[in-house]
């Protein structure tokens, strides 16, 4: 049997994320809680399927205004994460319907979603062309913007200042509690650069403005700059992390 679960202020502490549910006591899940709660009133909508009462998926989506994402336009809806963890029964397809169906319903423009084939942190594109989105337009790194349109209307796009915002000569993180894997991050990193003897600053974004002019890419809740490169938008592994911080200090130099 299937079942769809919106979350809300009154059962997200019953309900919880999908993410890092195994851990509900660690800092990235409950923050990752409290940033939906704080969210519902700007048109957050957090969208759970269960199978059989097993958690399946789900789809994360909100108001273009408010989206943690890197993207400019007006009445669009932003999928923000799509996560099927029971594949091959169209759950992933159900869950975008489910989201294009509530866009409708609002009258919305259209749905934009970002996809990278480089990273399994963002959606994968070929669902969302099943479900008849279009690319329109592409970024620095690996990443597309897809947008499935009701109306006509300005079309969403990326802003072009990519290199600009590699501004950070000093190891800097920026990032957002949209995610719960970032505590992760952000750690694993943090270790890193102590084995290099490297200090870092940790930019915390509090509003969309400031998380328009200074991400680095368009995923926009997290990423690490260091002399004026882009270390990473997404976890890495410590080991990783320190392989990529050496490879900056060895092109940039000290």
């Amino acid at each position: 049997m299937r079942e769809i679960i919106e979350l809300s202020e009154e059962n997200i502490s019953s309900e919880g994320c999908y993410c890092l549910r195994s851990k509900p006591n660690s800092s990235g899940y409950q923050g990752k809680n409290n940033w939906l709660g704080s969210s519902f009133d700007k048109g957050m909508k957090y969208v759970k399927l269960l199978e059989n009462g097993k958690q399946a998926g789900f789809i994360e989506y909100v108001p273009i205004e408010h989206s943690s994402r890197v993207i400019y336009g007006e009445n669009y809806i932003v999928i923000h994460c799509l996560w099927i963890g029971i594949v091959g029964k169209g759950y992933a397809s159900a869950l975008i319907q489910h989201c294009l169906e509530d866009a409708r319903r609002q009258h919305k423009a259209g749905v934009v979603v970002i996809t990278n084939a480089e990273t399994s942190w963002t959606p994968s594109k070929d669902i969302f062309i099943k479900n008849h989105f279009i690319e329109i337009d592409i970024a620095p790194y690996g990443f597309e913007l897809l947008v499935h349109t009701f109306q006509d209307a300005a079309p969403p796009y990326f802003p072009q200042n990519w290199e600009e915002r590699l501004r950070f000569q000093d190891l800097t993180i920026l990032r957002t509690q949209q995610c719960p894997y970032l505590d992760i991050a952000t750690q694993n990193l943090l270790e890193a650069a102590a084995k290099l003897s490297l200090q870092a600053t940790i930019i915390d974004f509090t509003s969309r403005a400031q998380l328009l002019e200074l991400s680095p890419t368009p995923y926009g809740v997290y990423g690490a700059v260091f002399r004026k490169d882009l270390i990473s938008y997404h976890r890495l592994t410590v080991h990783s992390a320190m392989k990529r911080l050496k490879k900056s200090l060895l092109l940039k130099g000290k």
